[in-house]
């Protein structure tokens, strides 16, 4: 019976987590839609740096891979989107510049 309640809480705690893995991911990712929006629609990237970008977008490729290594979807998911609106602007700033 104890082996069977642990077991049960472990799945609980696992489901929350991932709750509050994929909601993270949600936000963080949404984030990025604005600037990616407003870059592609005025191509005034003005107000972007060229260096924070490029580090940002390492940054996130470097999560990416992490997820990818362990397994985790929502560092996968979330990265993925944000890696492409990153390097979108990315590459809007490099053309525009």
């Amino acid at each position: 019976m104890k082996k069977v309640m642990q077991h049960n809480l472990n799945e609980q705690t696992m489901n929350t987590t991932n709750l509050i893995g994929y909601f993270s991911a949600l936000l963080t990712t949404l984030a990025f839609v604005p600037q990616a929006h407003h870059s592609w629609k005025t191509r005034d990237l003005s107000g972007v740096s060229l260096p924070m970008y490029s580090l940002f977008s390492l940054g996130v490729l470097g999560w990416l891979t992490y997820g990818l290594m362990i397994g985790s979807w929502p560092i996968i998911v979330a990265n993925s989107i944000t890696l492409v609106l990153a390097c979108a602007v990315l590459c809007l700033k490099l053309k525009h510049r």
